[in-house]
């Protein structure tokens, strides 16, 4: 779009002698930083979790609900972030969410009833959470074609490096000056991190001249390669296919991330185990993305999402065994972030394999608004269950009936017909 923010700075700038390559890759580098920062304090969720728990005694299933209200709204959110991200470029958008997402965060320093959790994660944190995981990571599918699934491994492994090094930061932190404080200052980090870095991003290459994956010849700027618009996309069998799969395997996908601390508190584990047992989680995530992204390029992204969808069903059967010892529950943990931070990896990029780059983001946003969004029911469905049951167990048990669902339906997709 002519006139827009993101390519009015990039006229008045003075344009370096850099290359596309090096250009892409420090998309890569900005997208890995506000990933890092924005889902390394969502998943920290879990510590502070159990300070509420502990201070104000609501029961797990109201309290999971401003969780759920957060998962359920974030993907929603991530659906006008994605079309804004297609007009007007990553950078502006990134920054306003970080302008929400840090307010949110440091205003749950002040909860004192139930209703406030709902409406300051819930609501507001869901919205500044919106442009983060939509905009950086189409943004990286639209700087690179053939190293598509390295690219976006990289940069989506920011969330997971975040899962690793932040919960138990968070741990610390509430152990030494109290959630309350804990939170302003995670607040104030994601504000000042996610408008600092959004900066650096660039919506595509042809906006600066420049063309996809490094290659030297420049295309003219504005003449990005044409995708599946939106309204097309929708009267295909291979998109529906495609939300189906993803909301098999979405729905559960919270649960280790906000039950698994009271889950390895309830086995008889102190609290910081079970920071690091969230942070294994990460960990894996880390390798997953890495991994099964690059395979993918090779491999191709259907066998790779299926490889992931299947590893995160044996997973959830990982937790039903954890009460055997702490080797299971870190091993269950551990391959339940290598198959959830492949499936997310994922993602982005084989739409942009079955629809194109050229309207990445909003394809992607709007998939991941139907999809994702599942996602939030899964710690509310697990909290009640946990409130009936007294435990877990039908919760993973569920949990792992949901990915074979999902790998079913992913075997029946195919690519849309070109033409």
């Amino acid at each position: 779009m002519r006139g827009s923010p993101d390519d009015l700075t990039t006229r008045l700038a003075p344009r370096p002698a850099l290359t596309s390559y090096f250009h892409g890759w420090v998309i890569v580098g900005g997208a890995f930083v506000v990933l890092f920062t924005a889902y390394g304090a969502q998943y920290s969720f879990g510590i502070f979790f159990s300070a509420l728990l502990e201070e104000f005694h609501w029961s797990r299933a109201s309290l999971s609900g401003a969780f759920a209200l957060y998962g359920v709204l974030y993907p929603v959110c991530g659906f006008p972030a994605g079309r804004l991200t297609d007009r007007w470029g990553p950078r502006a958008v990134i920054a306003v969410g970080g302008v929400l997402l840090g307010t949110a965060l440091a205003g749950m320093s002040l909860v004192t009833q139930l209703w406030q959790p709902y409406v300051l994660y819930g609501s507001v944190a869901a919205l500044g959470m919106g442009t983060a995981y939509v905009p950086c990571n189409t943004t990286v599918v639209k700087w690179f074609v053939r190293r598509r699934g390295l690219a976006v491994g990289l940069a989506s492994a920011g969330g997971s490096v975040g899962t690793f090094v932040l919960p138990p930061l968070a741990q610390l932190l509430v152990t030494a000056v109290g959630w309350r404080t804990a939170y302003v200052i995670f607040g104030a980090a994601i504000f000042v991190v996610l408008n600092l870095v959004a900066r650096v991003m660039r919506r595509d290459p042809e906006s600066v001249g420049l063309h996809p994956d490094g290659d030297p010849a420049p295309l003219a700027a504005g003449r990005a390669e044409p995708g599946w618009p939106l309204r097309r996309a929708l009267g295909s069998r291979a998109f529906w296919m495609l939300a189906a799969a993803f909301s098999a395997t979405w729905t559960p996908v919270f649960i280790p991330l906000v039950h698994v601390v009271p889950f390895a508190r309830d086995l008889g584990h102190s609290p910081l185990t079970g920071a690091w047992v969230v942070s294994a989680l990460g960990g894996g995530a880390v390798a997953g993305r890495l991994v099964l992204g690059g395979i993918s390029d090779r491999i191709g992204r259907k066998a790779g999402v299926g490889i992931a969808m299947a590893l995160q069903a044996v997973s959830f059967l990982g937790f039903l065994l954890a009460g055997h010892g702490l080797t299971l529950l870190f091993g269950a943990a551990l391959l339940f972030g290598f198959s959830y931070g492949a499936v997310s990896t994922l993602f982005p990029a084989i739409v942009g394999d079955y629809f194109g780059r050229g309207q990445a983001g909003a394809l992607v946003g709007f998939l991941f608004m139907v999809a994702g969004s599942m996602a939030g029911w899964g710690p509310l469905i697990a909290g009640a269950l946990y409130d009936a049951t007294g435990g877990y167990d039908l919760t993973w048990v569920l949990a792992a009936g949901l990915n074979v669902l999902a790998l079913s339906l992913l075997a029946l997709s195919r690519p849309p017909r070109v033409g």
